[in-house]
């Protein structure tokens, strides 16, 4: 797909409202450490941060999650409502990351850390939204670290699975996207 396609695609989708209609909305770090894994739009754009570093290989193995995480807590940082449609941005994450990888288009260094590094920052401005203002700082904490570990699945599946399992994770993660871009 070309990027202007991409980039309409993701304009379109700026439209949906906030959805904060899964679980994991505890606060303080219990509550931070489980929030990535009850909600499907991050849990899903998470560890295709990782199939994505993974399937570029090299520096971006690295870089590309830490852009990510690096940008998540500077969109926490910054405060709910600090950047508009900070939703439909998480939302055009998952459909985002998992077509690149379920396309294995190839993505150079320096892009794939600006991708990932926008999406971060809507990502840590969506937790920080739903965070509470009880013991943010542990839920933020807590928020990265489950963040960082669901990029390491990713990678990991990557490596151990090869690039076809790779794609095909990947192209689940754009089903799901969709599913949840529907509901």
């Amino acid at each position: 797909m070309r990027p202007a396609r991409m980039i309409a695609a993701a304009a379109l989708l700026s439209i949906a409202g906030p959805a904060l209609a899964h679980p994991g909305h505890e606060v303080g770090l219990g509550g931070g450490l489980m929030h990535p894994l009850t909600g499907p739009d991050h849990l899903l754009a998470m560890i295709a941060v990782g199939l994505f570093a993974g399937m570029r290989g090299g520096r971006a193995t690295w870089a590309w999650p830490l852009a990510f995480l690096v940008s998540a807590a500077l969109g926490f940082l910054a405060g709910p409502g600090a950047f508009p449609l900070a939703e439909p941005m998480v939302l055009a994450s998952v459909l985002a990351l998992g077509l690149l990888v379920a396309t294995a288009v190839p993505v150079g260094l320096g892009a794939g850390v600006a991708l990932v590094a926008l999406f971060g920052l809507f990502h840590g401005q969506a937790h920080a939204a739903e965070a509470g203002t009880q013991a943010i700082g542990a839920f933020a904490v807590g928020f990265l670290v489950t963040s960082a570990a669901l990029h390491g699945a990713g990678l990991g599946l990557q490596r151990v699975a090869g690039p076809a399992w790779g794609r095909l994770a990947g192209a689940a993660t754009l089903v799901g996207g969709l599913a949840l871009a529907l509901s």
